[in-house]
């Protein structure tokens, strides 16, 4: 027996996991659904989920462009710490969900809901990530997770119920999907069937945001990107918008082959699971900011930010972005960032992303202590003492063991 729902938010794609899902809720738990719709830079026309929700009878229907925010407020403090999961994934998935599951939290309070809903797998992370959330900003909201108590075990059954329900389904729909993607503005990444085995190597189609490198242009291109404060601001001197500067640094990316991933990942529920990820423009402004931060930090800031970073990545991939160990990291983070701040140029060619440039008012780099030339700054006797001060121990150990 399904506990009372009186309303319920659900995140809502208009695909066919969940217009089931919207009409699942209903027959079920016999409540009103509010669908929410966001616009993450996914690359898809959110219209039709609108019209999709209207003919299913829903009467409040939210179809938001948050693009900005989740470049800003999301994208953008997570770059700040350049932050990469097992030392590769820049989290494109794992940073979209808790802005999501943030938006659900508001409309139910919005429009006097008690649950919130997602299609989340049960074998996945993505459960995890909303579901952490929704209780961080309401601890005492239910949550419906479908695909964790209903018997539609199977594309098959889901298309039965589409059907019995006069649920619309696109043509493309009908057969099973080679592999299943994930997109937003930050990356796509693509999981499953042809993808399961590791050994093989992803055929051309799977790629959805960038040309092969092979196919890339025989010629690099250069790209200059200004930063304020550990944020890129501006794409050769002229400023944009956070999600306008991601959507122009994607298309140099695509057009150069760069931002391609094959990972192997350890998901927070416990299994390996292989996935291709595509992150062009992520991948730029990743190597970009460790640019501009080598020569804005200090040593002892900049060492001290790579050493919490996998801590820092690790809490977004399990879905801990409202928790107080990352909202302390991210402080740190972004006390760093005060000075870093300057213009690096990059050159992108066939796959790669090169720093060859790197200039900054706030620099921390001294010529006249650095060259090999004769200089009046730096006495290089005083190295002696430096190293027989930090080999005193050494020299005492290997006396004392022999």
């Amino acid at each position: 027996m399904a506990k009372k729902i009186n309303k319920v938010v659900l995140a809502y794609s208009g695909g066919l996991d969940t217009s089931v899902i919207l009409k699942w809720l209903q027959t079920t738990y016999g409540c009103e659904v509010v669908t929410f719709t966001a616009d993450l830079g996914q690359g898809e026309e959110l219209e039709p989920a609108r019209k999709k929700a209207e003919l299913m009878g829903i009467k409040k229907i939210y179809v938001e462009d948050l693009r900005e925010t989740f470049v800003r407020d999301y994208v953008f403090p997570m770059f700040r710490a350049n932050a990469l999961y097992e030392g590769t994934y820049l989290l494109g998935t794992s940073i979209a969900r808790p802005l999501i599951a943030k938006r659900q939290i508001e409309i139910a309070k919005e429009t006097g809901a008690d649950a919130v809903a997602h299609g989340a797998t049960g074998k996945g992370n993505d459960q995890v990530r909303f579901e952490l959330t929704y209780y961080s900003l309401n601890p005492d909201i239910k949550v419906i997770a479908p695909w964790r108590e209903w018997e539609l075990t199977s594309r098959t059954k889901l298309i039965e119920f589409a059907e019995k329900n006069q649920i619309p389904i696109a043509k493309d729909k009908r057969g099973e999907a080679p592999f299943s993607v994930d997109a937003n503005l930050l990356h796509s990444s693509s999981e499953g069937k042809a993808l399961e085995d590791p050994w093989h190597e992803p055929e051309e189609f799977v790629y959805q945001r960038t040309i092969s490198p092979e196919a890339a242009p025989d010629k690099a291109t250069y790209v200059e990107i200004g930063f304020e404060k550990g944020d890129a601001v501006s794409i050769d001197g002229e400023t944009l918008s956070p999600a306008t500067l991601l959507t122009k640094l994607n298309a140099l990316g695509k057009a150069n082959g760069i931002g391609r991933l094959d990972l192997v990942e350890n998901r927070f529920v416990g299994m390996k699971s292989r996935g291709v990820y595509e992150t062009p423009g992520g991948t730029i402004l990743h190597h970009a900011h460790r640019g501009i931060e080598s020569i804005t930090l200090d040593r002892g800031a900049g060492h001290l930010k790579d050493e919490i970073m996998p801590r820092y990545a690790e809490l977004i991939y399990n879905g801990f972005w409202f928790s107080p160990e990352r909202e302390m990291l991210q402080a740190l983070i972004d006390k760093s960032q005060e000075h870093v701040e300057g213009t690096v140029r990059m050159k992108l060619y066939k796959g790669n992303c090169i720093v060859v440039g790197r200039k900054s008012p706030k620099s921390l780099y001294s010529l006249a202590h650095v060259t090999f030339e004769e200089d009046q700054v730096y006495d290089q006797r005083d190295a002696a003492g430096f190293i027989k001060l930090n080999a005193l121990r050494l020299r005492l150990l290997k006396r004392g063991r022999g």
